[in-house]
């Protein structure tokens, strides 16, 4: 008789350890966030394109990409906390189909009504993707190794931009704008076909609710989300996400308006603080991934990694009025925007690590509905800069996004320590 797998609060051992099924799924939630990204950065890649077709200024063309996250977060919080109760598997599958539905309306035509009202279905279908993704892959790998699978599927997310925004981009110049919402429908379609067949659950699902019965009771949801890991991890994922807000729905219009590249150089350039962004979520995982093989905690291995990754950001997007050069202009950007926006992984593993795992998807629901807030603050406040400003606005906006990551360091600093909170709240169920 094969023993039972020891388990100890927070922390859940499945019997056979990782197995090659738990790096086919990580590879299919890598897919699945690119084509969540592809899907999020049509209408940036198109924004003059756009406005011109539907007559819109700066501000009507934030407030329309700001419609997006209007039932985003509270999607993520209902989704989120139905994740620790309902398969994973089945969740992404219909968030999946339904985000080839969302395209249809917009593709076919009409005008900013049918815009904004297929951008909030959109944005309510995919609120929930990534805490489910992050949960889905990290229940398949115990806490020591979940920095790698946590970051692959973060660099989906730049992955998605890095390898759409070329390709979409010449679709919208050929065949316009409508045209790439039918690709990004098709692209969702064949990938949901290949999720129903090879998609899986953890099998350490069941570990998680056998120890919810079988141990004393869990930390509710009001002492996790009262831990200072919780509220200093989602400050500086908040503020984080504000940037990349902004990169996905502005900086198109940044480079083209603001730094006079062409369209199509643009639509080049618009990938480098992606894939600086990917650089450094790799980094990330090799570098707290040794430090945790090492002894560090996870105060110095996650919190402190973090803060600086932030900090670096800050600097950089803080630098950019203080030069005339379009080319320094360009790498302070990719910096600045590549380093402030690489939160995500770090944000979802250290939420993961102090949440009991029958916890874990209510905590990282709640947590992205919130930081997804600035999602729905940041094209609209842009907009109304650059409609007020004209091209001093595109500037002031990457000075609020440093100002920001800013705060967002400072928070990381001060208050993350996940052993801290995970013992008391250990102590508190």
């Amino acid at each position: 008789m094969t023993a039972a797998p020891a388990l100890t609060p927070g922390r859940i051992e499945a019997p056979g350890g990782v197995d090659r099924r738990a790096w086919t799924v990580t590879a299919l939630l890598v897919v699945f966030m690119m084509v969540n990204f592809a899907d999020k950065s049509v209408l940036g890649l198109a924004a003059d394109e756009i406005r011109a077709d539907l007559h819109l200024d700066a501000t009507r063309f934030g407030l329309a990409n700001s419609a997006f996250f209007l039932l985003f977060s509270v999607a993520a919080i209902v989704v989120g906390m139905l994740a620790d109760r309902v398969s994973p598997k089945l969740l992404i599958l219909v968030m999946a189909v339904l985000w080839s539905v969302a395209q249809v309306p917009a593709a076919l035509g009409g005008g900013l009504a049918v815009l904004v009202a297929s951008r909030v279905f959109l944005g309510a279908a995919e609120g929930p993707a990534f805490p489910v993704a992050q949960q889905a892959t990290l229940s398949w790998f115990p806490n020591e190794r979940r920095a790698l699978p946590g970051a692959l599927i973060t660099v989906g997310i730049t992955l998605g931009v890095i390898i759409s925004a070329p390709g979409l981009t010449w679709v919208i110049q050929h065949h316009g704008w409508r045209a790439a919402l039918w690709v990004v429908a098709a692209l969702g379609a064949v990938w949901a076909v290949l999720w129903a067949l090879f998609g899986a659950d953890s099998p350490r699902r069941k570990a998680v609710k056998e120890a919810a019965a079988d141990t004393a009771p869990q930390a509710s949801y009001r002492r996790i989300f009262a831990s200072r890991t919780w509220i200093g991890t989602t400050l500086a994922y908040f503020c984080s996400y504000w940037t990349v807000a902004l990169m996905l729905v502005w900086l198109p219009s940044y480079l083209r308006n603001a730094l006079d590249y062409s369209a199509g150089t643009a639509g080049t350039v618009v990938v480098a603080p992606w894939a600086v962004g990917a650089a450094v979520l790799f980094g990330q995982a090799w570098l707290t991934g040794r430090l945790m093989r090492r002894g560090a905690s996870s105060k110095t291995a996650r919190g402190r990694v973090g803060a600086w990754t932030l900090t670096v950001g800050a600097a950089a997007c803080l630098a950019v009025p203080m030069t005339d050069s379009v080319a320094a202009r360009t790498v302070l950007i990719a910096v600045g925007f590549g380093f402030g926006g690489a939160y995500a992984t770090i944000a979802a593993t250290t939420v993961a690590e102090i949440a009991p795992g029958a916890r874990s998807g209510g905590a990282l629901g709640l947590m992205n509905a919130i930081v997804t807030v600035s999602g729905l603050l940041a094209p609209a406040v842009v907009g109304a800069l650059v409609d007020a400003q004209g091209e001093a606005g595109y500037r002031n906006a990457v000075l609020v996004s440093g100002a920001l990551i800013a705060i967002g360091a400072v928070a990381a600093f001060a208050l993350i320590d996940p052993d801290r909170d995970k013992s008391l709240l250990s102590q508190a169920a």
